[in-house]
């Protein structure tokens, strides 16, 4: 996908160090919502499930205050964030472009709009403002107590190899895809879904496979807006990428039982769909549908 230059007054960048938060400017806030898709690691992997226990407490006590984070990469300017790897320049690229399609989105809907910010680290531990803490076992997640977006973007090596593609778009899909969780939750969508899940566990699981549909058809919504920066094979890595994260193919993969009621982001071929969904018709009201039947 040929994205244009990051431009810094456009986006909120951050690089944490090992074992702490911080790095230029930090959004604030309290949210409510859902995680991302931050225990890939731990079921593809197999990773220690403990290494992502205090991420998953973290947003069961999300109504605390945000803390400053410790440690970090202070001295860097959201410029060199930016600039410390080729992976990083790429995100930094797809934030700018992500902040200006859906900032243009909520104006036209008179809606206020409030950008998320986006972290990136690499082989390490990661302390967030409102989740916990995580290592790069989580993978890429959203933390809806802070609003941020934390990648470690040695993930995108290991997603090419589970995608079988090292193309950018599958990178891109990723970021996008946690950008629709950050749309989730300044909608109010998030909390509405969470304590919807609190009144019927029932349909808990239900409910978070609709959320992670969404947020890929948000994915595919950015990119069919601007579909004239799409390159050719791009779509293929993109559809790779979302089913090799799909429940069915994780747990087959991982040697399990492919189990339905345990699903949390839906199948391989529900998670393509949606990016398709999202994609052709351009309009982020197109992915309500996965709440419909609820």
């Amino acid at each position: 996908m040929r994205l244009g230059p990051f431009d810094t007054s456009r986006i909120n960048v951050r690089s944490s160090s090992a074992g702490g938060g911080g790095g230029a400017r930090r959004a604030g806030g309290i949210g409510c919502g859902t995680l991302a898709i931050a225990l890939i690691g731990a079921v593809v992997f197999g990773l220690d499930p403990m290494d992502t226990i205090g991420l998953v407490e973290g947003v069961q006590q999300q109504a605390r205050p945000a803390q400053s984070g410790s440690g970090g990469s202070d001295d860097l300017t959201e410029a060199e964030v930016c600039a410390t790897s080729a992976y990083a320049t790429e995100a930094c690229n797809a934030l700018t472009s992500l902040n200006t399609t859906w900032e243009a989105a909520f104006d036209r809907a008179g809606i206020p709009f409030e950008q998320p910010f986006l972290d990136l680290y690499r082989d390490g531990r990661v302390a967030t403002d409102g989740c916990g803490s995580a290592t790069s076992a989580a993978g890429p997640f959203y933390c809806p107590a802070d609003k941020g977006i934390y990648i470690d973007t040695s993930f995108y090596d290991q997603l090419a190899q589970m995608a079988g593609t090292g193309g950018d778009f599958a990178r891109l899909y990723v970021i996008a895809h946690e950008y629709g969780h950050h749309i989730q939750t300044i909608t109010g969508l998030s909390p509405q879904v969470r304590s919807a899940q609190q009144r019927n566990p029932s349909q808990a699981n239900q409910l978070q496979v609709a959320m992670e549909l969404q947020a890929d058809c948000y994915a595919g919504m950015w990119a069919g807006r601007n579909r004239n920066l799409i390159e050719p094979g791009d779509l293929e890595e993109g559809l790779k990428a979302a089913s090799a994260i799909g429940d069915d193919t994780l747990m087959r993969n991982a040697g399990q039982r492919i189990n339905p009621e345990s699903f949390t982001h839906g199948t391989s071929r529900q998670r393509m769909q949606a990016l398709k969904l999202g994609l052709e018709s351009r309009n982020d009201d197109a992915c309500d549908v996965f709440f419909e039947a609820g």
